[in-house]
């Protein structure tokens, strides 16, 4: 029976694999732990270092305009909405997403994700273009042939203490990295209004990982990955009838959400300058298509 390796974080709909109760069949699995997840994204597109790995989709857009050997795989592991994730300090320069032009705004890394979601979010709903912030960021890209637009900068501090300094009006952070003890709050203050209005709009959850294998063993072992892949779809299914109905960022399938976000994604990456071309979301499954397709 052949190992190959994966890189994914603990979820609930992934723990089970991970521990081997429900282990793909005909394949043995090996999981190093990687935490934070996002530790694993780099080593996977500039060394090829797992045979399968959980991966920021702006960070797979880039690995693929980089001719980078990975392939896509219709499942998504995280995603959520990003409205709430631009925060102001309290009591901050700022009052509303519009004053942001012309300011200061920090983000971890200028591909993050999230960072994506959130000037899309910015441009589409208070029309804002991101080319008239200056981005503020703490770390590089996980492609390394991938070169910053002339507004990202590079700081050695804390995006925390440069709110509280002033040096930034505004900070990209998720809910669960912002510091308990951090004087920040949602600089949308309706957000869960305005993301409603935005589910409306697109039926869709952005999304933020999926999972990719290294396209020599999706060419050369198809059973191998069909089976990962069933192993990682039957846990979710079984979450999703578990969970409350409602918007999920996790699913699989080549299903009209999946789609939604992917082509929202290329959009938002292509007008952030994350991506020079604009592949269909029929390119980025073409690999999958090719050699395994839905069933």
């Amino acid at each position: 029976m052949k190992t190959y390796t994966a890189a994914v974080r603990d979820y609930l709909y992934t723990t089970a694999i991970k521990s081997g109760e429900r282990a793909p069949q005909n394949v043995q699995v090996e999981f190093p732990e990687i935490e934070p997840i996002h530790r694993a994204f780099a080593p996977m597109v500039r060394e090829l270092k797992f045979d399968f790995s959980e991966l920021a989709l702006a960070t797979y857009l880039q690995a693929r305009e980089a001719g980078k050997e990975l392939s896509l795989l219709p499942l998504s592991l995280h995603g959520n909405f990003h409205h709430r994730s631009i925060c102001r300090l309290v009591g901050g320069p700022v009052d509303n997403p519009k004053d942001l032009a012309g300011k200061r705004v920090g983000v971890r890394a200028y591909t993050q994700t999230t960072g994506m979601w959130v000037r899309g979010v910015l441009a589409e709903d208070y029309g804002v273009d991101p080319d008239d912030i200056a981005w503020v960021t703490t770390e590089g890209p996980h492609v390394a042939e991938y070169l910053e637009p002339a507004n990202v900068e590079r700081t050695s501090g804390s995006l925390v203490d440069l709110a509280r300094s002033g040096d930034i009006a505004a900070v990209v952070m998720g809910p669960k990295a912002v510091p308990a003890d951090a004087p920040l709050e949602p600089l949308i203050q309706d957000y869960k209004t305005v993301e409603q209005a935005w589910y409306q709009r697109h039926q869709t959850v952005p999304i933020n990982h999926l999972l990719t294998v290294r396209t020599e063993i999706l060419r050369e072992d198809p059973d191998a990955v069909r089976s990962v892949l069933d192993a990682f779809a039957a846990e979710i299914d079984a979450w999703t009838a578990k969970s409350e109905p409602g918007p999920r960022g996790y699913g699989h399938g080549l299903t009209g959400s999946i789609r939604e976000a992917l082509r929202l994604s290329i959009d938002y990456a292509a007008q952030q300058h994350l991506i020079s071309d604009k592949p269909t979301v029929e390119d980025l499954f073409a690999d999958y298509n090719r050699y395994l397709g839905e069933r």
